[in-house]
């Protein structure tokens, strides 16, 4: 039986990952919107199973991770400005999630109720693994990089939204 020594590994592993790297393709809008629709699917399938929709999430977990309770015109604008969301859409969301008995009016403020914050957790545990194979693997300065780049293009096109709009 043959072994290879852990020079021969190594080298086979850079061999591997700059050929990789040479054949990646290129980051493009194409790129980005099939990252985030896969991601988005992941996600959703375990949404379903709490009887929740994607928007929902996001209003519940801006909710949740506000720092004081919001007016529903802060939540809406927080949501609207995340999702790019229609604010009837959005008001529609929040309504659901006071119907569903996850948030609750506070006087002039809204905030997550037990079951929210509960829901909140239950989804965050089954996403964590699922998660864990989809980004663990990936050398931090990669994830640093996409990072920046990610960013850039999320002012960019928030700029053309806000040009497209005035």
């Amino acid at each position: 039986m043959t072994t290879a020594s852990p020079t021969t590994i190594s080298t086979a592993s850079e061999s591997a990952t700059a050929a990789a790297t040479a054949s990646a393709p290129v980051a493009n809008a194409r790129a980005l919107g099939l990252a985030h629709y896969a991601a988005r699917a992941v996600l959703e399938h375990v949404l379903a199973r709490h009887g929740m929709t994607f928007q929902r999430q996001i209003a519940l977990r801006a909710a949740v991770t506000a720092e004081t309770p919001q007016t529903r015109d802060e939540l809406v604008a927080q949501v609207r400005n995340s999702l790019k969301a229609d604010p009837a859409a959005v008001h529609a969301t929040v309504d659901e999630l006071l119907t569903g008995h996850l948030l609750v009016e506070d006087g002039a403020r809204l905030r997550a109720t037990d079951a929210g914050r509960e829901l909140l957790a239950a989804v965050q545990a089954e996403t964590a693994p699922v998660s864990d194979h989809i980004w663990g693997a990936i050398p931090a300065g990669d994830l640093a990089a996409a990072g920046r780049v990610l960013a850039l293009v999320t002012e960019r096109a928030d700029a053309e939204l806000a040009a497209l709009t005035a």
